[in-house]
């Protein structure tokens, strides 16, 4: 679902559809005149009449499929979560907990598609593009279900991470590395949300350089923004600006994480999570950086993307991971 939001983002698909029709929004366009209908919906919009004057009905179509694919694939998952949630929760199969974190996560589903059009709806009046601020909300909203979605999967599979063998003198619990798991949790995180925002204002399309943004190491737009802080959310350089550097920062503390856990007898899980976590972060600076060197090709730029939830992925793993190890270690002590 992210990669196809992705996809509509990036071929600038998301203003095509301009009706939000929860229900009978599912019923694609059936015959000539539905088409024409739409068409002169979106021949209303901004984006239209300054930016794609003279689009033909074939072009539009083009874009009109993303658009509806991605709001289909939204409601095809609140069917796929819901049917069966109701039915476990008639057999009573959830406990209290399992069943109200899975009925926060249907909850924040429908938020979801309501943020979708409110999103879509700023680009609808005045603007030709969305608001940056409500695209990066958008994405955050998608993290954050995912990140629920997979946690709780976790849980169900209720995944055991081997007994390990600690040398003499070493820490029984790795609970430095599960606080800096935390840390590096929240650094992913913000780099992707500061991609969403180089994404929205179009940041990679400028200064299309590395690791100089023109003649200079810092944007000039970044000290003649005024006010200031908001050159990141705001300023196309400056967004793109925060987002590299932050990303770098956040791989320069994937290779400190990893040195300190050559200091643990980790679990193999653990170990292979750690491991993969290095590669899949460096792979991710370079997908990074060929992203701004050839302006943003789109199989390019979408690797980035499925490349920076596969860490995200990982990382909630390997907190998951490091987290079964700690309590069962303390159990351990106890005994």
């Amino acid at each position: 679902m992210i990669m196809i939001g992705g996809i509509t983002r990036l071929t600038e698909s998301g203003l095509s559809i301009t009706e939000w029709k929860p229900i009978m929004g599912m019923i694609p366009p059936l015959n000539q005149l539905d088409w024409e209908k739409l068409f002169n919906l979106y021949q209303q919009t901004p984006e239209y009449i300054k930016i794609n004057q003279g689009m033909t009905l074939d072009e539009f179509k083009s874009i009109f499929w993303w658009e509806y694919i991605h709001r289909f694939w939204g409601r095809l998952i609140g069917l796929v979560f819901f049917i069966p949630f109701i039915l476990f929760a008639i057999q009573r199969r959830f406990s209290p907990s399992q069943f109200i974190t899975l009925f926060f996560i249907f909850l924040l589903g429908g938020l979801q598609g309501f943020i979708g059009w409110y999103m879509v709806k700023s680009g609808l009046s005045i603007r030709t593009d969305v608001s940056q601020y409500r695209l990066t909300l958008h994405l955050l909203c998608a993290l954050l279900l995912f990140g629920l979605i997979f946690r709780q999967a976790l849980s169900f599979l209720s995944l055991s991470p081997t007994q390990p063998t600690y040398p003499i003198n070493q820490p029984h619990q790795p609970t430095k590395l599960l606080t800096y798991s935390y840390v590096l949790i929240f650094l992913i995180a913000l780099t992707i949300l500061m991609g969403g925002f180089t994404a929205g204002l179009n940041g990679g399309l400028v200064y299309n350089s590395f690791p100089y943004m023109g003649p200079k190491f810092v944007p000039e737009e970044f000290w003649y923004y005024h006010p200031m802080w908001r050159a990141p959310f705001e300023s196309p350089a400056s967004a793109q600006f925060f987002h590299r550097w932050i990303a770098l920062f956040f791989f320069i503390n994937v290779m400190i994480f990893k040195i300190i856990s050559l200091k643990y007898d980790l679990s193999i899980s653990s170990l292979k999570l750690i491991n993969s976590l290095v590669f899949l972060t460096l792979f991710q600076v370079m997908l990074g950086i060929l992203t701004v060197l050839y302006v943003v090709p789109i199989s390019v730029a979408l690797i980035h993307q499925a490349n920076a939830l596969l860490t995200f992925t990982i990382l909630l793993w390997l907190n998951f991971d490091l987290k079964r190890l700690s309590l069962l270690n303390i159990r351990n002590t106890n005994c």
